[in-house]
């Protein structure tokens, strides 16, 4: 039976095909969205007469967020980075290349 005839309950757990996504995950960008999220909550609960916010809580709630955001982009830039180069040498057996960007011969 060919592939595209089965059902996913035919496929065993390893045979399923791998999903591709059109963007990677960015948690920065999650980040910043729910600090903006969060603002924008906090004054329609203003607007609703559920509590009391004042004016220049927008502030501290945002760029706030905005710096948690920058703090987790660089992280999981750091972490991609690393995991990359980790995985490249691991695939070569040969001596390493020279990593200041220099491929001069000593």
């Amino acid at each position: 039976m060919p592939r595209s005839e089965m059902t996913q309950r035919e496929m065993s757990q390893h045979e399923r095909p791998r999903r591709e996504f059109r963007h990677g995950f960015r948690p920065g960008k999650l980040v910043a969205g729910m600090a903006v999220l969060a603002a924008t909550l906090l004054y329609a609960g203003d607007a609703a007469g559920s509590w009391q916010t004042p004016w220049f809580v927008v502030f501290p709630v945002v760029f706030g967020g905005l710096f948690l955001a920058g703090a987790v982009s660089w992280t999981h830039y750091s972490v991609r980075r690393r995991r990359s180069a980790r995985l490249a040498s691991m695939e070569n057996t040969a001596a390493p290349a020279s990593t200041n960007g220099s491929q001069a011969i000593r």
